[in-house]
């Protein structure tokens, strides 16, 4: 063989060798998916993520976050987490219920939660592990929950009492259980994308809707909405999932690591959900853009007992045996 031919053959060898370590040292990109602000609770424990991910990893792994629908809105993206379009995704545990998990919409149910404690013992209980269980057979794996917070209502009227919602079209995110609270209420739920609810405000295609302070605050409801209601009703939470096949074929030391990142990113987004939402409050409330309502013991009296009828009706759908067990975990009981 001519030298040249072989130094050809040589050269050739050591690119292939030299594109083969440069293949197997780029980094894994986990493509983080949400639909809210860079500056929610949500937002920020993305951002969390993807900094210790990194860290933790040694650059191993690159966490792409893409907030505010930049992606895929909110009916899009657990479809394209199964398609493996992206690799993560915090969606609200309302959205598992259109899946077939209809489990998850328990944490819907109106004034089911009576604190953050009772949130906890839930969601690192038995009941919460059991529910990321159901995920598995939809291609999911659910790795922890993240807090926002507890709901309170806006439109352009006062609503005190439960006749004051009569006719009003309320924006919902797909729940079975939300369209049910809405209706008992009175109101006519209507489902919208998060990131199209402003707009449906200032046009009169929506009345009002339910959300946590931060998350009305951060997409400006509060500037389209005369009233703001502390009724502290219902809570939103975000289950944080990611396409199984893909989290199976990691190795087992980059899991490792991004186990770690997740576990201290969700004490640092539910710490940043309580905060957020108090300053989200008192930011709206300085706005003097809206005016707040703050319940009677009575007139909240009379909510719970028009929308006590929900849980037993929701039953059915979401399982009695799912409710009993929430509401046991929630005073602290064990089963």
């Amino acid at each position: 063989m001519p030298t040249l031919t072989r130094r050809a053959l040589a050269a050739g060898t050591a690119l292939l060798l030299l594109s083969g370590a440069a293949l197997a040292q780029a980094p894994i990109v986990i493509k983080f998916s949400h639909v809210v602000a860079p500056d929610t609770p949500k937002g920020r424990g993305a951002d969390k993520f993807k900094e210790l991910a990194e860290k933790y990893t040694g650059g191993k792994v690159k966490v792409e976050v893409y907030p505010n629908s930049q992606l895929f809105k909110d009916k899009e993206e657990v479809e394209a987490l199964q398609l493996g379009a992206v690799q993560m995704l915090a969606p609200s545990l309302a959205k598992f219920g259109p899946l077939g998990a209809k489990e998850f919409e328990v944490f819907d149910l109106p004034y089911i939660l009576p604190d953050k404690a009772a949130l906890r013992r839930v969601t690192d209980g038995a009941l919460g592990k059991r529910l990321f269980d159901k995920l598995q057979s939809k291609g999911i794996t659910g790795l922890a929950y993240w807090d926002n917070g507890f709901k309170v209502m806006s439109a352009n009227k006062p609503l005190r009492m439960p006749a004051d919602f009569r006719g009003l079209k309320m924006r919902i995110q797909s729940s079975k259980v939300l369209e049910a609270q809405f209706r008992a209420l009175g109101a006519l739920p209507q489902v919208m994308a998060f990131s199209e609810v402003y707009q449906g405000m200032q046009t009169g295609v929506v009345d009002g809707s339910e959300n946590t302070p931060s998350n009305m605050f951060t997409q400006k409801h509060h500037e389209v909405q005369k009233f703001i209601t502390l009724s502290d009703h219902g809570y939103i939470g975000y289950a944080v999932i990611t396409n199984k096949k893909f989290w199976d074929g990691l190795p087992a030391e980059i899991r490792t690591g991004l186990d770690k990142a997740m576990t201290e990113a969700t004490v640092y987004a539910n710490q940043v959900a309580d905060k957020d939402n108090a300053d989200a409050l008192e930011e709206m409330k300085k706005s003097g853009k809206t005016t707040f309502v703050t319940l009677t013991p009575d007139e909240k009296a009379a909510w719970k007992a028009a929308l006590e009828p929900v849980t037993a009706d929701m039953a059915k759908r979401v399982g009695k045996d799912v409710i009993d067990e929430f509401q046991k975990e929630a005073k602290g009981g064990t089963q």
